[in-house]
């Protein structure tokens, strides 16, 4: 397997920018997802890698070399995709053998490397079946197969989970995952699903409109997201995010919004003073908020909007002026529509972002 780095990549299309001045490193054997809206580029980036898309300008190296201009055979690099693209008239062996024949290989080293990869996929009690008689779990294997046999330098996957149902994707992810363990292999993984993303990859690259917002670990974005975007995209539910003026009352830094006030510690305090204009964003996510039924101090009145459950935990969305806000409770707790709340957010995780830039507040 190989390194692969992106320098400066830009991809246009006359005004229309897909791809804005990209830069990261896939370290060797690292399994990185491209994650974030339609639309955000990260498929682009993805062809810009495999050579199917030409560069507008910047550069792409795979381990020490440089392919930015090399056509996608010569990059040493295997895709898979949303459909498969299995040949449906052809045996899975066939399936498997068939990038192993293009290259002219010996028949018997062909023989030996499907057999492997079907060993390693489970697979191997298919091999004489064609597609049209497997599942689509068993499809998504055979194409990871066919993936496997040609030992590339690195894996390029695009949705390859879109197709299948809910517990088939589960199932798919963790089949993936032991797949880039057993193999040390570098993958670069597109999805718009981010929890997806969060469960399988060592590093999350998070774009919007063409721009990387955040390239890092999943649990770090997750704890740290850089800006509102981040913020708002990576988690489920999405992280509540409240748009509120900074005051200064009494000693004291306040959030004001509506009919609504709520005092910062001393800490989150200096960090929303840090902000270039009155306004700032508070975020918190569901699982940091406590629900109460009964009036507490420093708690923020509001009112139970409409109750979710989904068996080991109870959504209950909250109306706080203007917004809503999704809070976790137990399963156990009765909630109503339009029951009074009262909401503990606990200062130690908010997050606050500048109003206008909606990039995160410093701590220090």
């Amino acid at each position: 397997m190989a390194e692969v780095r992106l320098q400066n990549v830009l991809k246009s299309y006359g005004d229309v920018v897909a791809v804005d001045h990209v830069s990261l490193t896939v370290g060797d054997g690292e399994f990185v997802a491209l994650v974030g809206p339609s639309g955000c580029g990260k498929t682009t980036t993805l062809n810009l890698v495999a050579g199917l898309i030409e560069l507008t300008d910047g550069d792409i190296y795979i381990g020490e070399r440089e392919v930015s201009n090399l056509d996608p055979k010569d990059r040493d690099i295997a895709m898979v995709f949303q459909n498969y693209a299995l040949y449906p008239n052809k045996t899975v062996y066939k399936n498997l053998a068939f990038p192993l024949k293009m290259r002219r290989l010996p028949s018997a080293e062909i023989d030996r490397k499907v057999k492997e990869a079907a060993r390693m996929l489970d697979i191997t009690h298919l091999l004489e079946r064609r597609p049209r008689e497997l599942s689509g779990g068993q499809q998504q294997r055979v194409a990871l197969g066919r993936a496997l046999v040609r030992d590339p330098r690195a894996f390029l996957m695009d949705e390859p989970l879109s197709n299948l149902d809910a517990k088939l994707r589960v199932q798919m992810r963790a089949e993936l995952k032991r797949f880039h363990k057993d193999l040390s292999a570098t993958i670069i993984y597109v999805t718009h699903d981010q929890l997806e993303a969060m469960t399988m990859a060592d590093k999350m690259a998070v774009m919007n409109g063409g721009v990387l917002q955040q390239y890092d670990a999943p649990e770090r974005i997750f704890a740290k997201p850089v800006n509102t975007f981040v913020a708002g995209f990576v988690g489920s539910p999405a992280m509540n995010l409240l748009a509120a003026e900074v005051r200064q009352e009494n000693g004291h830094v306040v959030l004001h919004k509506e009919d609504w006030t709520y005092r910062l510690s001393p800490e989150n305090g200096r960090k929303a003073l840090r902000s270039g204009s009155p306004e700032v964003v508070l975020g918190a996510r569901h699982s940091t908020i406590v629900l109460h039924t009964e009036p507490r101090p420093d708690a923020i009145p509001a009112k139970v909007y409409t109750v979710e459950p989904t068996g080991d935990v109870t959504y209950a969305h909250v109306q706080l002026g203007s917004s809503v806000l999704v809070v976790s409770v137990p399963p156990t707790m009765r909630l109503e529509a339009d029951d009074p709340a009262w909401l503990e957010l606990d200062q130690a995780t908010l997050h606050l972002f500048d109003g206008q830039t909606q990039q995160a507040l410093p701590a220090g």
